[in-house]
């Protein structure tokens, strides 16, 4: 296999091809540090790099492979950590000023269970400051650039995950998704983003261990490595109080199968609840086309959202205050204005503020818990714009109406994180300027399985995701690694 071969092999067909020992895994390792040199330095998604210890990982991985060792699911394959993953020994900042030269003693569990399985780690992948929003760019590092157009943003806060995988940086990525942060850079980058259901992949460390507004998650570029991914992150531990006892291997189930019959309901702006700009509703609303005539049955409807947007902004502001507060005490001239704004909005909560967040959010479940007794999944925009100029904070209007904060433009993705429902982000298509735009899978309580199966189907169907950047072409040569 030639290196572009190599970085372009799906995950699970790389995997089966280390285990057969058809190509090493420091041939692999090798073929994907060049192309970080290549094309790095152009999108600027890889802020850390471990070139040297990925190296020796890769050499000691291929000596327990000959020696008769049992290989991982993940064997050989190079990852690069989002850098709010803790990582041992590796520089971790979380793309803050205040972290610059954190270096952790110990890995996330993320982190642990990748390496667990045979991953290779090559460094960090750029974020928004302390992870907020969903466009990535931050005082240490910099914007990470969107590799179908570098002049607008590759989405976030999984930003860098996002635009690595697009370029053939690495076949598999680690993300975490509070308002978005895994479906929507996998939407701006052409690649498949999963929200999994939340305690189907346990966190730790972890300051409210009982929350379940934010997960972590794979990414990939396609929908059956995320499946091959999430088998290995998923699972109990005894670390994390809300962990699913189903085992992760559950995760890599059979994704193949006819679909004909499913009841789909879809929604281009989640019931009028959310302005989404016409070239997005058009590109989805040819998506949709394509369930129907995979045999589906397909109606225009959304669940009743009312109150999720209250509830989120609580929950998120809260959220941000009990992991931030202290650091908006001593570091406030080196924070972000955003970043202290959504801090201060958490010390504005009251407990009836927290109690009535609670109650919407319980009325909320329960009404979407009804609606999926008569559809499989549902179908939205994950964003509600394409990617846009790198250089804006975030969106100002969408479709004609303004975004006062650097949340609203999200809602889209932020509403379903209140339903507590897996989604997924599958590539949908593209606008007429070439900007990717990806289609949001939103399966029951619980039904990570059928989202995945549905995007399976619809990937299966259209092939979008195959559609490579030009900057994998045309590249920068040498460059200085991060």
């Amino acid at each position: 296999m030639n290196p572009a071969d190599l970085c372009f092999s799906t995950a699970t067909e790389l995997a089966a091809a280390l285990r057969r020992r058809e190509v090493s895994a420091r041939e692999v390792v090798t073929a994907h540090l060049e192309r970080v040199d290549r094309v790095n330095p152009s999108v600027n998604a890889i802020v850390t790099l471990v070139a040297d210890r990925a190296l020796e990982q890769a050499a000691a991985a291929d000596e327990r492979l000959a020696s008769g060792a049992e290989a991982g699911p993940l064997h050989g394959l190079p990852v690069a950590h989002k850098d709010l993953h803790d990582t041992a020994g590796i520089r971790t900042t979380y793309g803050s000023p205040v972290f610059a030269d954190h270096v952790p003693a110990r890995d996330h569990l993320v982190v642990e269970r990748l390496k667990g399985a045979g991953a290779i780690t090559l460094g960090k992948t750029n974020v928004p400051e302390l992870g907020m929003g969903s466009h990535t760019v931050n005082p240490l590092f910099g914007a990470t650039r969107n590799p179908y157009d570098l002049s607008r943003s590759a989405g976030g806060s999984s930003g860098g995950a996002g635009a690595a995988l697009a370029c053939g940086m690495q076949p598999l990525a680690d993300g975490s998704d509070t308002g978005g942060s895994l479906r929507n850079p996998a939407s701006f980058n052409n690649v498949v983003g999963l929200r999994p259901s939340p305690g189907r992949v346990p966190s730790w460390p972890d300051k409210a261990p009982w929350g379940q507004l934010s997960v972590k998650g794979p990414m990939a570029r396609t929908v059956r490595d995320v499946a091959l991914m999430l088998s290995v992150l998923a699972g109990p531990d005894p670390r994390s109080p809300l962990a699913l006892d189903t085992p992760g291997s559950v995760c890599a189930g059979p994704l193949d199968g006819d679909i004909r019959g499913w009841r789909v309901a879809w929604s281009p702006d989640l019931g009028g609840s959310v302005p989404v700009d016409p070239e997005v509703r058009d590109v989805v609303r040819g998506a949709v086309e394509v369930f129907g005539a995979l045999g589906c049955e397909v109606e225009e409807v959304c669940p009743d959202l009312s109150g999720a947007d209250e509830a989120f902004l609580i929950q998120r502001a809260w959220q941000m205050e009990l992991a931030y507060g202290p650091l908006l005490d001593e570091h406030r001239h080196r924070m972000a204005p955003d970043v202290v704004w959504n801090i201060e909005e958490g010390r504005k909560l009251t407990g009836p503020d927290l109690g009535r967040a609670q109650v919407l959010q319980a009325a909320l479940f329960h009404r979407v818990r009804e609606f999926f007794e008569s559809y499989d999944v549902l179908l939205l925009p994950v964003s509600q714009v394409a990617p846009f100029d790198v250089g804006l904070a975030y969106p100002a209007s969408v479709d004609g109406t303004g975004m006062e904060t650097y949340l609203d433009w999200m809602r889209s993705a932020y509403l379903i994180t209140m339903t507590g429902c897996p989604a997924l982000s599958v590539p949908a298509g593209f606008t007429p300027a070439g900007l990717p735009v990806g289609l949001q899978v939103v399966g029951p309580h619980r039904g990570d399985a059928a989202v995945l199966r549905a995007g399976h189907a619809f990937e299966q169907a259209t092939r979008v995701g195959e559609r490579r950047p030009e900057v994998v072409a045309a590249g920068t040569t040498g460059g200085g690694r991060p």
